[in-house]
C-alpha cells in the first residue's frame, strides 16, 4: 500500500489527538480534527490500511486506534510540525541559568531540573568532556592552617575543587612554592599528561617543602584526572512514578538511571545533533515502552555533551523537540562564553 497524502494527514491527526487525550481515536472523532474534506467511511478505510502497514493499532476490537512505535517513527521523521518555545518562556530561561555563568557543571543542574520541569520527563545530562583540554587555572586556597582548597579550571570549562589537608602549616612559602611548581608542571598542560606525570619524581623535585607540599601534589593531580572524566547530571526522576503509561517499568529505568558509565555509553553514542529513540529502538530493556531525545551539545565548535530526555512514547514530541534544542544550544553557548572569556 502507498503512504499517500491523504493518510498522512489521517495518520498525524490520530497521533495528535492521541498524544493530547491518551484515548483511542475513532473515525468521527477524528473528522473533527482533519484539515480534509472527507466522510466517515473513508476515514475508517484509511485507518483501516494504516493498521495493516503497522502504523496504527487497535487495542480492542470496538475501540479506536492508537500508534504503534513505528507510527510514532514515521511521523517524528516526516510529519511532525514543530512547536517552538514561546518569546516570555525563553527569556525566563535565560534569566534562570544566566545566573550559574562561570560553573558549568551547576549549570547543568539547573538547567535539568528546569528542562525536567517544563517538560514533565526525567533528564540526563552528561558533562562537558574534557578530552583534548588543558590546564587554564589552578588555585590554592587556604582556609585553615593545615587545610585548603584546591581548584582547577580546564579550558573545557570544567571546574574542580577538592579539600586538601596538610602536615605543615600552609605558609606564604608553601603558597609560592605551589604556583610556582603548578606553572611549570600543570598550566597549559594536557589533561591527558596528567596520567604521565611521576608524582614521586614531582615530589621530591620540590627539595625541603617536599613534606609539605605531597598532599598538595596528589590532590592537584586528582583534579587534572577527575576532569577528564565526563560525568552524569539527572533531574526529574520523580516525574516518571507519575506517568501511568511507563509505572511497570520505573524501577528498571530508574535502576538504569544509577549506572553512571551505562548511561555515559548511551548517550556518548548519540549521534551529533538531535535524536529521537522511540520504543525498541532504545539499547536497554526497562526503555521499551519509552522514548528518548538526546541532543548534543557544543563548546566552541566542539561536541562536548549531551541532553537526553525520557518519557513515554506518547510524548508531545512536537513541543519537547524544540524544547530540548533550545536547551543544549543555550548551555553550549554559556559554557562557551566563559571559556572563551
Amino acid at each position: 500500500m502507498e503512504m499517500t497524502e491523504r493518510k498522512k494527514h489521517i495518520l498525524a491527526a490520530v497521533i495528535e489527538r492521541y498524544i493530547k487525550t491518551g484515548e483511542p481515536v475513532g473515525s468521527k472523532l477524528l473528522l473533527e480534527s482533519l484539515a480534509i474534506s472527507v466522510s466517515s467511511a473513508t476515514v475508517r478505510n484509511e485507518m483501516a490500511e494504516l493498521s495493516e502497514m503497522g502504523f496504527l493499532e487497535q487495542p480492542h476490537t470496538s475501540s479506536g486506534r492508537i500508534p504503534t512505535q513505528k507510527g510514532y517513527r514515521y511521523y517524528v521523521d516526516e510529519l511532525m510540525c514543530e512547536r517552538a518555545l514561546d518569546e516570555e518562556m525563553r527569556r525566563k530561561i535565560d534569566m534562570m541559568l544566566g545566573t550559574h555563568f562561570g560553573d558549568p557543571e551547576k549549570l547543568l543542574r539547573e538547567a535539568s531540573a528546569i528542562l525536567a520541569d517544563i517538560t514533565d520527563c526525567a533528564v540526563v545530562t552528561t558533562t562537558p568532556t574534557s578530552e583534548g583540554a588543558h590546564i587554564r587555572k589552578v588555585e590554592l586556597v587556604p582556609i585553615s592552617r593545615r587545610t585548603a582548597i584546591i581548584v582547577l579550571l580546564t579550558s573545557s570549562g570544567i571546574l574542580k575543587d577538592k579539600v586538601c589537608r596538610t602536615d605543615t602549616d600552609i605558609t606564604d612559602d608553601i603558597i609560592r612554592v605551589f604556583y610556582k611548581m603548578a606553572g611549570e608542571n600543570f598550566i597549559g598542560k594536557p589533561l591527558k599528561s596528567m596520567a604521565d606525570i611521576l608524582l614521586q619524581s614531582l615530589v621530591v623535585s620540590l627539595g625541603e617543602y617536599a613534606l609539605a607540599m605531597s598532599p598538595i601534589v596528589v590532590a592537584l593531580s586528582d583534579l587534572a584526572k577527575d576532569a577528564m572524566r565526563a560525568d552524569i547530571v539527572l533531574g526529574g526522576e520523580h516525574k516518571l512514578f507519575s506517568n501511568s503509561e511507563i509505572s511497570s517499568d520505573v524501577l528498571g529505568i530508574m535502576e538504569l538511571l544509577s549506572k553512571r558509565d551505562t548511561l555515559l555509553n548511551v548517550l556518548s553514542a548519540t549521534k551529533h545533533g538531535l535524536n529521537v529513540y522511540i520504543g525498541k529502538e532504545n539499547p536497554y530493556t526497562p526503555l521499551e515502552n519509552s522514548s528518548m531525545i538526546v541532543s548534543t551539545y557544543n563548546v566552541s565548535d566542539s561536541l562536548s555533551g549531551a541532553f537526553g530526555l525520557i518519557g513515554p512514547t506518547r510524548m508531545d514530541y512536537a513541543r519537547l523537540v524544540p524544547s530540548v534544542k533550545y536547551f543544549t544550544k543555550l548551555v553550549g553557548e554559556i559554557i562557551s562564553a566563559e571559556r572563551d572569556e
